[in-house]
């Protein structure tokens, strides 16, 4: 599922710009990450978090230049994050590619994560302006307790609903959050309309997730470019899981804690099976649209334009993607 045309022919200037800052800012001196920088970014990816920057800065009213170097700090903060993520995962494809741990091992692609995250803060004092930094401080902190509190939360059934959701809003939401938050900062929007933005932002990532986690389970798609199940083997308890749990016998749960504990997925049909019959999906889709409603609603403190609709829009595509 491609964005929509008009959020595109919206955008699609800026988002070139957008790409060719981030290109300029990997360069260095050191060929290694050179290679790894571009191999990542340019493996495409839907971008929307620097798309999300870009309306969200239009709708606020801003005019200027700086919300492209914010979009591009964005992407390369996520990229950051992906490159971490697929070492401590022991990933080996992402987007139907190789990931670069795959290709140049465990020790470059952590380095080169590094690397792309103090530029990223390079490029955040170029602009001169410590609301911005603050912003993006406490949002980076609070992807790295995500990030251990997953690690924590592996590989155990017990993991609650309530611990799960604190997981995907530090791990994933805070950065969706970042973003608005700062384009309302660039825009010298109100309290009001700032405090609206940061809500559309952290609500959007929980939505987005609360999808990505569906998707795991979702057989059938071959443009996820993973494996079914792939966070079953990791360990990871999503809600799906969680739900599914919760409402199914205890013979299925025994299958389940057990598939949970050890990463096993040889019971993975049985699993997807269980998974179907209790409305687990039904469940956290319905949790994703209720996130999606959020999100839209706080948009009501902007006022009406032609960015806001597109953002509108956008929630509509992280709940109806289909990769």
């Amino acid at each position: 599922m491609d964005l929509p045309s008009n959020i595109q022919d919206l955008i699609s200037s800026d988002l070139q710009t957008v790409n060719s800052t981030i290109l300029d800012h990997l360069h260095t001196d050191v060929a290694l990450i050179n290679q790894i920088g571009q191999y990542i970014i340019q493996a495409g990816g839907k971008r929307l978090r620097p798309i999300t920057v870009l309306l969200a800065a239009r709708a606020c009213g801003y005019n200027g230049t700086q919300h492209i170097h914010l979009a591009a700090i964005i992407e390369l903060i996520h990229t950051a994050t992906l490159l971490h993520d697929d070492v401590v995962d022991a990933s080996d494809q992402r987007r139907h590619r190789k990931t670069a741990n795959a290709i140049w091992g465990n020790a470059a692609s952590v380095l080169v994560g590094d690397f792309l995250y103090t530029r990223a803060f390079q490029m955040m004092t170029q602009l001169q302006t410590m609301r911005i930094m603050e912003t993006f401080a406490h949002a980076t902190n609070r992807i790295a307790e995500g990030e251990v509190l997953q690690l924590l939360n592996c590989n155990d059934p017990n993991t609650t609903t309530e611990r799960y959701l604190e997981i995907i809003e530090r791990k994933t939401a805070t950065l969706f959050q970042a973003g608005t938050r700062i384009s309302a900062i660039i825009s010298q929007t109100n309290p009001q309309q700032e405090q609206a933005m940061a809500q559309y932002g952290l609500h959007l990532g929980i939505a987005f997730q609360l999808i990505d986690d569906i998707l795991d389970y979702s057989p059938n798609n071959p443009e996820l470019g993973k494996n079914i199940g792939d966070d079953l083997a990791d360990g990871k308890i999503t809600l799906p899981l969680i739900q599914a749990l919760a409402d199914t016998d205890q013979h299925h749960k025994d299958i389940i804690r057990k598939a949970i504990t050890t990463g096993d997925r040889n019971q993975l049909n049985i699993i997807l099976e269980t998974i179907a019959k209790t409305g687990a999906i039904n469940y956290t889709m319905n949790l994703a649209q209720q996130h999606a409603q959020h999100a839209k609603a706080a948009l009501q403190e902007i006022a009406p334009t032609q960015y806001r609709t597109a953002l509108f829009q956008l929630t509509e595509f992280a709940i109806n993607r289909k990769h």
